[in-house]
């Protein structure tokens, strides 16, 4: 906040019309004041050089530079501007990517505008912001860890295991190396953390990545 108290906002969206509403929104409240609009995420990053402004309301996904990307930049270089991500996306990898970027807040563009002014307030405060339904996702992923990911060729290798195939006759069926073969099984072992192709197979049907 400058000396006056007032909340520095830099808005990014690669929508005009978003932009302008929101300008209109933040300029009926006291206290804050839009010094700037960005239609990507490398303009506002360039603003913020420029401006350091308190707070970035920030979209996600736009063209040259996405939200994430900006935000990790602003984090990195300006850690006195914070991050507010405004979108209209809720998917689990968006969140998880916005809030590891470092974003202090994560809303979506359903949210009530006195709400979004509150939330930029909160967020020049360094206070955590986050729409319900994000803040909901974001407990069910800490309660249920990720399921490992196995690459295609782990899969591949697991099935034939899974077929009653030897080493050798994977690496037959599959055209590589048997050394190879093993190198696969090894990471699946670690990744599920087993110590045996049974188990591997059993896990992995378990859990859906067969």
């Amino acid at each position: 906040m400058n000396a006056a108290g007032t909340v520095t906002v830099v808005l990014a969206d690669d929508h005009p019309v978003v932009r302008s509403g929101l300008a209109a929104l933040l300029d009926t409240a006291a206290g804050i004041d839009v010094v700037a609009d960005a239609a990507n995420g490398q303009e506002a990053v360039d603003a913020v050089s420029r401006l350091r402004p308190d707070v970035v309301l920030m979209d996600l996904r736009m063209p040259v530079l996405d939200g994430a990307g900006a935000t990790e930049q602003i984090r990195d270089r300006f850690p006195g501007t914070k991050v507010l991500v405004l979108t209209t996306y809720d998917d689990d990898s968006d969140i998880v990517r916005a809030v590891e970027s470092g974003a202090v807040g994560y809303l979506l563009k359903d949210t009530p505008g006195d709400r979004i002014i509150e939330a930029v307030r909160a967020a020049a405060r360094g206070e955590t912001v986050l729409a319900p339904p994000v803040a909901a996702r974001l407990v069910s992923r800490m309660r249920s860890p990720e399921l490992p990911r196995l690459t295609a060729r782990e899969v591949e290798v697991l099935r034939c295991v899974a077929q009653g195939l030897s080493n050798p006759e994977v690496a037959a069926r599959l055209h590589i190396a048997e050394a190879t073969v093993k190198t696969h099984l090894l990471r699946v072992f670690n990744k599920l953390d087993v110590d045996d192709r049974t188990r591997a197979v059993v896990l992995a049907m378990e859990r859906g990545l067969l």
